[in-house]
């Protein structure tokens, strides 16, 4: 009987399951999911209908007690690789020691399948609008002075949650593009505290000077710079606004001072700026009547070390992001101290997670992963990125899922615990997948039970329950030695397709249906960046 529901779940028109599934009791509202979680939904609706009854209860009793619907902080690191965390076999034992990341990730949950995009950009459109990026048309890593950015027509997690009556604000690196309409202010941001780019401009001064005062060496950044105002007269790129301060209605203006200059200390100075906003935010918001969402996209990262941090016990002095981490690992503690002392926790929500895997081509200087491959692959290393949750009261602590969490998911949950699942927009695909359960319920519950891996504008690799097959063009006939049971074999060494040949037909009927609902819901298309045409190096 089981296998007949799922083979009738998987083979009916597309129509007719979605129309079957949003009239069951517990189902999902009438946003637009991929075909075939909606396969999976109905195939698991009596039992989450159960579920949503426990869930619906929790909340309602939480929203009693705090008179508001809870508030949620999602904190995205920088090239943070899969294993490079304390509880991961990281930490000191590589000289980056996360022991408040670590208390973090004991207190809650840790997450041992969680994924994200293959690269910067890619990920910020995911936590940011629950799609897959090919389908908003912003397929690759932006560079300083292009003019595509994200489109006003995306609808982020910062408007939905807008509309259902938060504060939203965030703090850190944006890299969704530089004109005003792509700005966080205008992307449903009240507030915002940004740099556009990834953090490579800092690193572009034609001086050497930079390197003399350095916390530690730097051994592959960008020599042939001419310097910002040569670079302007040749290209009419400007680069010495690095960060802005944006209002909601107001537009933006520069950030002054260190952080908002080009340079060797801005990265540090914008940290420790945007951690001493973030802290008052919350203060200020705390006793506000309106709940509020902090989405903080950190800018710690391997370009540059933290001289405040640079001499901690156990940090590795060769490598900057080991420093960065330190400072990051320091500022996270203050921000969760800062919910506890306004009472707070129990109604706040702290989900942290990593963009991507880490970049080599600035090791050592950089993070590093257990899993092969790294950032811009859709190999594990480059995709599977160290996550965690914390929510004093609601989560459960030390838990440690095996159920597959993608950035996506991000926004759909938020959405759900934000009562705005209604205003998610249904002309559109999103990718997302509400979590509430595997997080309030535990292991066990989570409701994705597959993911499609792109890079840029082309599918790389699904991943199906335990399997992950690559896709390769040309070659016709079995993927061959590209099949992986990646639970079995998270490092991907052993590509063996015979063992799991039970699993094939189920990924290709994914596969088929995931297609076929791209011709319905089309791709939007890139004005800017030709097909085929996009630069994608590691940054």
């Amino acid at each position: 009987m089981t296998q007949k529901l799922r083979r009738s779940a998987l083979t009916l028109p597309l129509a007719t399951l979605a129309a079957a599934i949003m009239s069951v009791p517990g189902a999902a509202p009438a946003f637009q999911p991929d075909s075939p979680f909606l396969a999976y939904q109905e195939k698991n609706k009596d039992k989450w209908a159960e579920e949503d009854k426990q869930i619906n209860a929790k909340l309602a009793a939480l929203e009693k007690k705090f008179g508001k619907k809870p508030n949620i902080v999602y904190i995205l690191a920088d090239d943070v690789g899969w294993g490079e965390m304390g509880w991961q076999g990281g930490g000191k034992h590589r000289g980056t020691p996360t022991p408040e990341l670590d208390k973090l990730a004991f207190e809650g949950m840790r997450f041992w399948s969680s994924y994200a995009e293959p690269s910067c950009t890619p990920s910020r459109i995911a936590i940011n609008t629950g799609r897959h990026p090919v389908r908003t048309g912003l397929l690759s890593v932006l560079w300083p002075g292009q003019i595509e950015g994200l489109s006003a027509e995306e609808k982020t997690v910062a408007e939905v949650l807008s509309d259902a009556g938060y504060n939203t604000a965030m703090w850190g690196k944006w890299h969704l593009g530089e004109e005003p309409e792509h700005a966080p202010e205008n992307q449903g941001y009240d507030y915002a505290y940004y740099g556009m780019w990834n953090g490579a401009p800092d690193n572009w001064p034609s001086s050497f000077d930079m390197y003399r005062d350095a916390p530690n060496p730097m051994k592959a950044m960008f020599y042939d710079f001419p310097g910002a105002a040569e670079y302007k007269k040749r290209t009419g790129i400007d680069l010495t606004e690095a960060a802005f301060v944006g209002r909601k209605g107001k537009g933006r203006k520069p950030v002054e001072g260190v952080a908002g200059t080009l340079g060797p200390d801005r990265q540090e100075a914008f940290e420790a700026e945007s951690i001493k906003q973030i802290t008052a935010y919350v203060k200020d918001k705390a006793k506000d009547d309106k709940p509020f969402f902090i989405y903080w996209a950190t800018y710690t990262q391997q370009l540059q070390g933290s001289k405040a941090h640079h001499n901690d016990k156990h940090v590795d002095k060769v490598n900057a992001q080991a420093s960065e981490m330190a400072a990051h690992n320091a500022h996270v503690r203050q921000l969760l101290d800062t919910l506890k002392a306004e009472g707070i926790a129990e109604n706040t929500l702290v989900v942290w997670i990593s963009d991507n895997g880490p970049m080599y081509a600035f090791y050592p200087n950089s993070g590093y992963s257990w899993l092969r491959g790294g950032k811009g692959d859709v190999l594990e290393g480059g995709v599977r990125v160290p996550a965690m949750a914390w929510w004093p009261g609601m989560i459960e602590p030390n838990q440690d899922p095996v159920d597959i969490l993608h950035l996506t998911d991000l926004f759909t949950t938020a959405a759900r615990l934000g009562g705005a699942l209604d205003k998610v927009p249904n002309d559109r695909i999103t990718d997302g997948v509400d979590q509430t359960a595997l997080l309030l319920l535990g292991e066990g519950h989570g409701r994705r039970n597959m993911m499609f891996h792109y890079s840029g504008g082309v599918l790389g690799a699904i991943r199906y329950e335990d399997f992950k097959v690559h896709i390769t063009e040309g070659h016709g006939g079995l993927p061959g030695m590209d099949f992986y049971n990646v639970m079995r074999d998270p490092g991907e060494k052993f590509g063996q397709l015979y063992p799991g040949l039970f699993a094939v037909t189920p990924i290709q009927i994914v596969l088929r249906d995931h297609m076929r609902l791209i011709q319905k819901y089309p791709h939007r298309v890139s004005e800017v960046t030709p097909k085929g045409a996009e630069l994608t190096p590691h940054d």
